[in-house]
């Protein structure tokens, strides 16, 4: 356990609030602690289902591992286990600990455990913890970064790795619904941009339907030390991207909601003169297919004369290798 980290604490300063998950050492760790460590996403580059399925394994060789913990409770959206934990000690609700000294409630919300059982009883794992005084608004400050991963975060899941190594919780919906009902703000910067890379939207939806478009400061806005962007700068990030990537859609959500859009000039994507042309990293075109997993543009590359076989100059590996390395396994199938 990080003993300093004090998730979600409005009182605590920047370096209470900071943690690296990546940099945990997890052959230091009890199998309690090792367990959550495995099954949470840490959103850095070892995140991968492989980790989650260790972890699932773990448990099943040790299923004590959830009575010893709540937090690993809660990464298995352990109800009895749950219910026992705060009946002992209502307190824990609230207490950071587990291998990143997350609150039991990002526990829940970052894990991706393969476990039917941890899909089927998340709403009503979280019900619990929020009914016990759990926080909707907990986070942290990951590596120092000025915006915080907060729960929504992690229910709202995606990112740079892309959807297949950071994927959305299987309950992400109802559980981000949930959370904001009980009172998580919807204006959580890194869901924005976490969820910015592809155009679609019901992130967006459901936060415009909870008061994304006029709500005012949040609680990690106003604490003290925030290094948080302003309104102004996260819709110019969100209008740059979706304008240039040909988020049609998006903009006019957007601007359905009262966010200016005027003057920006939507990109129409097309397919280049060279489908084999390199970017600056020697990369083509059907290796960032391959990556986010666009079986349509795959296609229209293919169609267009794309080499399926050709190696970027910074891996040396085929685009099929790019879609076998983001977990996207129809595109690694259609590169075959």
């Amino acid at each position: 356990m990080i003993e300093r980290a004090r998730s979600g604490s409005p009182a605590a300063s920047n370096a209470d609030l900071t943690v690296d998950p990546c940099a945990v050492d997890e052959a230091a760790l009890p199998p309690e602690d090792l367990f959550s460590s495995l099954a949470c996403l840490r959103y850095g580059a070892s995140d991968e289902p492989p980790r989650w399925r260790d972890g699932a394994a773990l448990l099943a060789r040790d299923p004590g591992i959830v009575d010893r913990s709540i937090w690993a409770a809660a990464t298995a959206a352990d109800t009895d286990a749950l219910a026992a934990h705060l009946r002992a000690d209502p307190s824990l609700a609230t207490t950071a600990g587990g291998p990143f000294g997350w609150h039991p409630l990002t526990h829940l919300c970052y894990s991706r455990v393969p476990l039917p059982s941890a899909q089927d009883t998340a709403l009503e794992a979280a019900a619990l913890l929020l009914d016990a005084g759990a926080d909707p608004n907990t986070g942290f400050l990951h590596s120092g970064l000025p915006t915080p991963f907060t729960a929504l975060t992690g229910v709202f899941g995606e990112g740079e790795q892309g959807a297949g190594r950071q994927p959305r919780h299987p309950r992400a919906p109802e559980l981000a619904a949930l959370l904001l009902d009980r009172g998580a703000h919807p204006v959580d910067q890194q869901t924005l941009y976490n969820r910015m890379f592809r155009p679609d939207d019901t992130h967006l939806e459901l936060l415009f339907a909870h008061g994304l478009a006029d709500a005012g400061p949040s609680p990690w806005e106003t604490r003290a030390g925030a290094e948080t962007e302003n309104r102004a700068q996260v819709w110019r990030r969100q209008v740059d991207w979706a304008a240039q990537h040909g988020f049609a859609a998006r903009l006019n959500l957007l601007a359905e909601h009262g966010i200016d859009v005027a003057g920006v000039t939507v990109t129409v994507p097309t397919v280049p003169d060279d489908p084999n042309a390199r970017d600056d990293e020697g990369a083509t075109p059907l290796h960032h297919a391959a990556w986010a997993g666009d079986l349509d543009l795959i296609r229209t590359l293919l169609a267009a004369g794309a080499d399926r076989t050709v190696t970027d100059l910074r891996y040396g590996t085929t685009p099929r290798e790019w879609a076998e390395h983001a977990y996207q396994p129809e595109a690694e199938r259609l590169l075959r």
